[in-house]
C-alpha cells in the first residue's frame, strides 16, 4: 500500500479517536456540578478531555509498535535535549505573557471590563504544575504522534493550519460549557489556529522538541490567569 495512504489512514483514524474518547467528557461537563462556580480556575469538568489526545496517540503506537513504542512515545514529554539553541526558550517561554500583556493593556486603553490581575506566587506554581501536566496529555497527540505525518503530505504550514483549526474545534464544548460567550469562543478559535502555527513553527526548530510544545502550550494556559 502507498506509504501517503497509510499516512492519511493513520491521521484520520487518529482525529477520529481523539473525538470518541472526548464524547464522554462533553457529556459528563452538560450533566455533572459545574466546577466553574467552584474552582478558581475557569474550567469545565470536560477539560479533563485534554487527556485524550495522549491516549489515541498511545493506543495508535501500541497496535504499531507494542509497549516498546509506547514507551518511547511517553519518553517524548521530556526530550527537551533536543533543544541544542538555548535561544529558542526566548518564544517558548515569553510569547504568551507578552501577548497577554499587550492585550491587557489594550483592553485597559479601551475601558474593556476586566478585573484586575490577582498575582500569587504560589498560584502561579499550582497553575503552571496542572497546566503543564494538562500540556503533556495533548502534545504528546498533537506534536509527538500527528503533526509529522501531517507535513510529510502538506509541509507545515498547512499541517499547522490543519491540527490548529480541529484542535480550535474540538474546544468549542468546554468552552461553551465554561459560560464564554459566542464571540469570544469565535476569537479563541481563531487565536488558536493562529498559535498552532507558531507552535510548529518553534517545533521544527527546536529538532521537534516535544518539550518545547509543553512549555508552549502550559504558557498558553497559565497566560488569561
Amino acid at each position: 500500500m502507498d506509504n501517503t495512504l497509510l499516512e492519511e489512514k493513520s491521521t484520520l483514524k487518529f482525529f477520529l479517536l481523539v473525538l470518541l474518547l472526548s464524547i464522554p467528557f462533553w457529556i459528563l461537563g452538560a450533566m455533572a456540578v459545574d466546577l466553574t462556580k467552584i474552582l478558581p480556575i475557569k474550567l469545565p469538568i470536560s477539560a479533563l478531555m485534554t487527556f485524550c489526545p495522549l491516549l489515541a496517540a498511545t493506543i495508535l503506537v501500541y497496535e504499531q509498535r507494542k509497549m516498546l513504542g509506547v514507551k518511547e512515545l511517553l519518553e517524548l514529554a521530556f526530550d527537551f535535549k533536543k533543544i541544542t539553541d538555548k535561544k529558542w526558550y526566548i518564544p517558548i517561554v515569553f510569547v504568551m505573557p507578552v501577548i497577554a500583556t499587550l492585550s491587557y493593556g489594550y483592553m485597559k486603553v479601551t475601558g474593556g471590563i476586566i478585573p484586575e490581575p490577582q498575582l500569587s506566587l504560589l498560584l502561579v506554581f499550582i497553575f503552571f504544575f496542572v497546566f503543564f501536566i494538562g500540556a503533556i496529555g495533548e502534545e504528546i497527540g498533537w506534536s509527538g504522534y500527528i503533526i509529522d505525518p501531517l507535513q510529510n503530505q502538506y509541509g507545515a504550514f498547512k499541517a499547522s493550519m490543519i491540527v490548529g483549526f480541529i484542535w480550535a474545534i474540538w474546544h468549542i464544548i468546554p468552552y461553551y460549557q465554561a459560560h464564554q460567550t459566542p464571540i469570544w469562543i469565535v476569537w479563541q478559535c481563531i487565536g488558536t489556529v493562529f498559535l498552532r502555527t507558531i507552535m510548529v513553527w518553534i517545533f521544527n526548530n527546536t529538532n521537534k522538541s516535544v518539550f518545547a510544545m509543553i512549555l508552549f502550550h502550559t504558557m498558553i494556559n497559565i497566560g488569561p490567569n
